[in-house]
């Protein structure tokens, strides 16, 4: 299961299968982050993809000599703008591929629009959401409830995106969700119906063990969100910000013009594949062997060149070189800045706190160094709320519970009321009222027995302690022990062992 390689398969399929020649690609605002995601520019420059246009784009030229390769979300603006070229076409002919399930009346409507009779090829292609890594996607919506009810357009798009997703992989799973959130539960059931419906699309070769879809609420864990992370993929998405694999580095201090946006992609660059899961201090090792490494091969590469064989061997080496030379500015530059931050914010002292709220149950402890470090000056008002925040979660029903006194620390620490704010509605969302899980307090016998021999043995890295509550539930699920009673299966179930595929989808009711 290969969501990176589901959605380029499908981008090459387009592209082969408009035969020789020139074209252009004709995308939407979401589409072209999916493309941009799974294909760099120069990959498909080598495929005759020559111009890369915005179908809601004005000015576009008319170019009859390029054929053009439609990719877009189904909805009813991409159809109406698809209906308005048609009608002008400004290129020699169309291949059209949606992003997802397209009506009968939009096909009819776009049929009726190719007057001139350009259309090659009307298709779907389920690439309909953002390809991160192998195993991990996003639909990159912000906020997709309101209050505990989902946004009906989100949960729309959200619905798109799972089946899309099942449908790209080939995939007709059963469905479990949990309980306590009625968030999973209305997408499970909406999954279902778009299955139930389109039954034809999902005929896929069944296998012995049924794949399963497993629908969560970030709510049961609100833990895990508020804690740094250490690993480089998390801490650059953490403290930098990844939007579709590009970081803004427009506010490092005396940045270069060339590195004010760099792009990390697994998929292009060496070092990021091999280093995106660990730990910031082997981060630090490997960048040095890297730097090393270039050295070594910097005065080959810069030698004299006396001879036509010099000029020809340093031509063959230059792009390579080039290469090289790009990957170390812009992971020594990402690098350099993640540290300046962990030291400015004093990141190591607050990551220390915060594991001991999340994996430590000694209250006078955790208060005493949580007020210490509200009185840090180095401590911003953010990391000062999300401290108090994991205070709160932790010992909201604790019989010494300070709460009301760590909010006067925030609000004399000079803390905005909007960070604030944000201490009473964690609760409110991820609280004990609310949680189907008991994040703090193991209650069986071997859960209890792990975390004593855990307290026993020591922990190798104070930084890293914390095991988010997923570990935890997909454990059970690959084993077969996953409770039916907190995670029903939705309509009639025949899976009773040990699960070999699960996709996991995540209603992120924030």
């Amino acid at each position: 299961m290969n969501v990176v390689f589901a959605v380029k398969q499908y981008v090459s399929k387009m592209i082969e299968d408009s035969g020789p020649g020139m074209k252009v690609l004709l995308m939407d605002k979401e589409t072209t982050g999916i493309v941009s995601m799974v294909y760099t520019q120069s990959e498909i420059l080598q495929k005759e993809v020559y111009l890369f246009e915005r179908i809601d784009s004005q000015n576009r030229e008319t170019m009859k000599h390029l054929k053009a390769i439609c990719f877009l979300r189904p909805t009813k603006e991409n159809v109406d703008y698809l209906i308005q070229e048609l009608r002008r076409p400004k290129y020699s002919i169309y291949f059209i591929y949606f992003s997802n399930v397209i009506s009968k009346s939009d096909v009819k409507s776009l049929a009726e629009a190719d007057e001139q009779e350009v259309v090659a090829e009307v298709q779907e292609f389920y690439g309909d959401y953002i390809a991160v890594n192998p195993h991990l996607f996003s639909l990159n919506i912000l906020g997709c409830c309101q209050g505990r009810n989902w946004d009906p357009s989100h949960l729309s798009r959200t619905t798109q995106g799972l089946t899309a997703l099942l449908l790209s992989l080939k995939k007709c799973p059963m469905i479990r969700y949990q309980l306590s959130s009625e968030a999973a539960k209305r997408l499970a059931e909406c999954v279902k119906q778009v299955i139930t419906k389109e039954y034809e699309l999902f005929e896929f070769r069944r296998t012995e063990v049924p794949p399963l879809l497993l629908i969560l609420d970030r709510c049961d864990d609100a833990i895990t969100p508020l804690l740094n992370q250490w690993t480089y993929q998390a801490m650059v998405h953490e403290l930098l910000g990844i939007n579709n694999n590009r970081i803004d580095l427009s506010r490092v201090p005396g940045i270069s013009k060339d590195l004010r946006e760099v792009v990390l992609s697994a998929e292009n660059d060496e070092f990021y594949a091999n280093n995106m899961y660990l730990n910031f201090a082997e981060i630090g090792s490997n960048i040095k062997n890297l730097m090393e490494d270039f050295q070594k091969k910097k005065p080959k590469e810069q030698q004299r060149l006396e001879s036509i064989a010099d000029m020809k061997a340093f031509v063959e080496n230059y792009p390579q070189f080039k290469k090289m030379s790009g990957t170390v500015s812009k992971h020594v530059t990402v690098v350099g800045e993640l540290s300046r931050l962990v030291s400015e914010r004093n990141l190591l002292e607050v990551s220390e706190v915060e594991q001991e709220l999340a994996c430590q149950n000694d209250h006078s402890s955790a208060l005493q160094n949580v007020k210490r470090l509200l009185q840090n000056p180095k401590v911003t008002e953010f990391d000062a709320a999300r401290l108090v925040m994991l205070y709160a979660l932790h010992y909201e029903r604790h019989s010494s519970n300070s709460l009301p006194g760590l909010i006067m620390d925030l609000r004399n620490k000079g803390v905005s009321e909007k960070y604030r704010k944000l201490v009473s509605a964690v609760v409110e969302y991820g609280g004990k009222r609310v949680r189907g899980s008991d994040l703090f307090s193991p209650k069986d016998a071997v859960a209890i027995t792990k975390q004593f021999l855990k307290g026993l043995k020591g922990v190798e890295n104070v930084y890293t302690q914390h095991q988010p509550f997923l570990h935890e539930t997909l454990d059970h699920l690959i084993k077969g022990k996953l409770k039916e009673n907190l995670y029903p299966y939705l309509g009639p179930s025949t899976l009773r062992d040990s699960t070999q595929e699960a996709e996991v989808g995540r209603s992120l009711s924030a």
